[in-house]
């Protein structure tokens, strides 16, 4: 497994194949991450995201059925593993941590 550190916009790939769950695929992921982060993503950055997350063992992926819509052609679909959903919530609590860490002073615009 790969290193196990996750950027941001990798946090952002897995959190999208979780809300496509049986249904995330390269452009799919794509449309959905426009849609949530309203910034343009590109299918390759995509590509890229989900090749290194595989590496290090947050997603596995195999091919779905082919479709008419796909010209018969099949498309790979991603899932988390259990150690992706685990990085998933350390990241999500983190994050959490950290917003509460900060005194509510600053948010009141106080010093």
């Amino acid at each position: 497994m790969k290193g196990t550190y996750l950027g941001e916009f990798e946090e952002l790939v897995l959190l999208t194949v979780g809300i496509l769950h049986d249904d995330a695929y390269g452009l799919g992921i794509t449309d959905e991450l426009e849609k949530q982060t309203k910034r343009n993503v590109t299918i390759s950055s995509v590509h890229k995201a989900l090749v290194r997350l595989e590496e290090k063992g947050f997603l596995k992926s195999g091919m779905g059925g082919a479709t008419d819509a796909r010209g018969g052609r099949k498309k790979r679909l991603y899932e988390l593993t259990a150690s992706g959903k685990k990085q998933v919530n350390e990241a999500k609590e983190l994050r959490n941590n950290m917003w509460n860490a900060v005194p509510k002073v600053v948010w009141q615009g106080g010093n």
